[in-house]
């Protein structure tokens, strides 16, 4: 169910109302975009619809009850399970298509400015290697905008959206088809641009999206995919697969099963039981091995070993056999890592302010404009970016010594780290034999080589490099992260973490004398600690970032951070998730109620004045009823008990099904624009979306004799006591 705030909304199985009392009332501000004055809030918009995840016990559904048996249940339980696997096996394929092509191109631009950059190195010409990788980067970027212009909602993460939809809040076409597509290439060019950005976060949206249509043999963007397939039409139902499809997406992501099925239970859906529970692992499950499996076989050409888990691997952490004096942690260490909490909490609340404050400047200034304006901001953060990163790989870098453990040669050092199953490469740039830059080590590789740079290098990093790094990428992630183009947000926040947490090492081992400090552990605790003060997760992080690491020993640490972290950052600001969820100005209700509102009563919130439909409606009260409400779902009254029966099976006050779409009186995006158009104002940047498609209308005189006619019997009657009359 929608939530309900203050006295602007209230949406529940019934109705939704909503009341206007001045000239600009606060929900025509929000369905402009516009924000509060006096607090700079965003207000919850009204073109929203909640989702009907509750059942209707009623006398057609009474009907389907008393048909079914035991075999039919047995049946429908086996093909929930055989739906569940296809959506685990289909997200890991998914996975696995972002993964393969997102390093194929990777590969070919560092290859190809690797070998100009050595070449110029003695020529002097290196501005050409900077012109080679602008045109690289941009040219990725721009693909990614375009698509994000195709389908808006494809940009960003897609959490926020996913765990409104989870948690009874529609979002127009959030689980479409080609919302699936616009988000697959687009992040895969998002990575290969040089962004700031990661592939983990898409990847649960675009599991969720496979778990909505799957299950369905039908799609809205491609209306000739339709099959006769009876089951799974309820909100009830794609919720459960919503929800297996997210965790399916976590679990590809990370190779961690069980932690993308706490994720979908902590982070998502508020509807849960035990039942579901079963499914989502096995989904889980499903994705991980799919991904494994074909990973595997791609890369080391052992089919069947499973030896690359997920996305992201952190690889195994252990000590040096020539180091005695070494450990991974010691209770001492405790003392460290609570601190290291607590400054990745404030890192973190830092973090989500400017970004949201980026947001909103977006909101005000950027998405108003043409769409064009949109993807050149894309382009101006992607040539800031790369100018950034090759300046500070060829300028800023310090020339480190390199230990025995790596095999020096001539650019770029394949480095065997402390599994067989983790490889990174190290960067010589202007560096003498024996040496490696370490600030082109960072920034001229892949975001998560980088990573495993942190986490495994026995090599040391310089301080000043490590916070000069630190500082560039947190600021040029906190800007890229909301422009218009797919990125995702779990990558860039651990490598972020993970300077921090190097640095923290470096310090108490060559300015304290702390000698046992195993620097990957630090590494990994302030990439927990500033990944878990950006998102505010604890317990499916935690058993993340364990199933990611593969050493149970990091349990206690990971836990004790990330809840140091979280209450740190809760202290000033909520996390980035549940800000743009705000932003979005999507009516989501919180886990706990404010003090003012345990003293309301359903009178203060609710509308007086009900709107209600007949059985027997002419379209013209429909369509007046549409323009003159801000809301959706209106109860269906009838004059007696008998008629109601005959209604619920033959009847259906839905607009969507009446069959004039093509008639502007019916469509409500045109009315939402000639309403934005009347107040002088301009709409939000989702609504512009929805409007920018050309309505046609009719002659004057069919418009007449439709507004006359009367609402046809449908034989597709849904379940419900109540119908959702807004039409789009």
């Amino acid at each position: 169910m929608a939530g309900c705030r203050g006295s602007l909304c209230c949406c529940c199985r019934w109705c939704c109302c909503c009341g206007d009392r001045e000239t600009r009332t606060p929900e025509e501000l929000t369905i402009l975009g516009e924000t509060q004055e006096e607090e700079d809030e965003i207000l919850p918009r009204k073109d929203y619809e909640s989702l009907d995840y509750d059942r209707c016990i009623n006398d057609p559904y009474l009907e389907v009850l008393e048909t079914m048996d035991n075999k039919k249940g047995r049946k429908y339980e086996a093909v929930k399970w055989m739906m569940v696997f296809a959506i685990g096996v289909c997200t890991g394929l998914v996975g696995l298509f972002v993964d393969f092509f997102a390093r194929l191109f990777t590969q070919l631009k560092f290859g190809v400015v690797q070998a100009s950059v050595e070449e110029c190195s003695q020529k002097g010409c290196l501005a050409l290697s900077l012109l080679e990788l602008l045109g690289f980067n941009l040219t990725f970027v721009f693909f990614a905008s375009l698509l994000v212009l195709i389908e808006p909602v494809a940009a960003g993460s897609g959490i926020p959206e996913i765990k409104c939809y989870l948690n009874g809040v529609k979002v127009p076409g959030i689980v479409r088809l080609r919302t699936l597509l616009c988000k697959v290439f687009g992040v895969l060019f998002s990575v290969a641009g040089g962004l700031f950005v990661g592939k983990e976060g898409p990847m649960i949206h675009s599991g969720a999206v496979v778990g909505a249509g799957l299950p369905q043999f039908q799609s809205i963007s491609l209306r000739k995919i339709q099959f006769n397939f009876p089951y799974f039409r309820s909100d009830r139902d794609k919720r459960d697969f919503v929800s297996a499809g997210a965790a399916a997406g976590v679990a590809a992501a990370f190779g961690a099963p069980i932690g993308g099925t706490l994720f979908s239970l902590e982070e998502g859906s508020s509807f849960w039981n035990q039942g579901l529970t079963w499914r989502v692992l096995f989904c889980s499950m499903s994705a991980t091995f799919t991904l494994n499996f074909f990973r595997s076989g791609i890369q080391f050409g052992s089919w069947g070993s499973f030896q690359l888990p997920g996305l992201l691997n952190f690889g195994e952490f252990k000590c040096s056999d020539s180091d005695k004096k070494c450990h991974l942690w010691t209770a001492m260490d405790l003392g460290f890592f609570i601190a290291m909490g607590v400054i990745g909490g404030l890192l973190g609340a830092t973090f989500n302010c400017l970004n949201k404050r980026l947001a909103k400047y977006r909101m005000r200034n950027v998405h108003p404009k043409p769409k064009l304006v949109r993807v050149l901001e894309s382009l101006l953060v992607t040539l800031v970016t790369t100018v950034v990163v090759f300046v500070a790989s060829m300028v800023l870098g310090e020339c480190r010594q390199v230990t025995s453990a790596a095999q020096v040669g001539n650019d770029s050092i394949p480095l065997q780290v402390t599994s067989e199953d983790v490889n990174s490469s190290i960067k010589t740039f202007f560096c003498p034999n024996e040496t490696y830059n370490d600030m082109a080590t960072l920034f001229f590789n892949p975001q998560e080589s980088a990573i495993l740079q942190l986490f495994h290098q026995d090599s040391t990093f310089s301080p000043v490099t490590l916070a000069l790094f630190f500082v560039l990428y947190f600021s040029l992630a906190c800007w890229t992260y909301g422009i218009s183009v797919p990125s995702g947000l779990f990558v860039p926040s651990l490598l972020c973490g993970a300077a921090f947490g190097r640095l923290v090492a470096n310090v108490l081992k060559s300015y304290i004398g702390l000698g046992h400090i195993y620097s990957g552990t630090f590494a990994l605790i302030g990439a927990a600690a500033f990944l878990g003060g950006v998102v505010r997760m604890t317990i499916s992080l935690t058993v993340i970032l364990i199933e990611s690491t593969n050493e149970i020993t990091y349990g206690l640490p990971i836990m004790i951070t990330l809840m140091v972290a979280k209450w740190t950052g809760d202290f000033f600001n909520k996390g980035i998730y549940d800000i743009h969820v705000g932003l979005r100005g999507v009516p989501l209700l919180e886990w706990e109620t404010e003090v003012e509102m345990d003293k309301l009563r359903a009178s203060d919130i609710m509308e007086p004045n009900l709107t209600y439909v007949y059985p027997h409606t002419r379209i013209q009260s429909l369509v007046s009823i549409l323009r003159t409400t801000v809301h959706h779902a209106f109860p269906v009254v009838t004059e007696n008990r008998g008629n109601e029966r005959e209604f619920m099976k033959g009847n259906q006050l839905i607009s969507n099904n009446i069959k004039f779409k093509k008639s502007s009186i019916l469509t409500r995006a045109g009315e939402q624009r000639r309403r934005s158009q009347s107040m002088k104002s301009y709409p939000s940047s989702e609504l512009r979306n929805m409007c920018d498609e050309h309505v046609t209308s009719e002659e004057p005189g069919e418009k007449e004799d439709l507004l006359q006619q009367m609402l046809e019997r449908s034989p597709r009657a849904k379940t419900g006591p109540w119908r959702n009359a807004s039409a789009r």
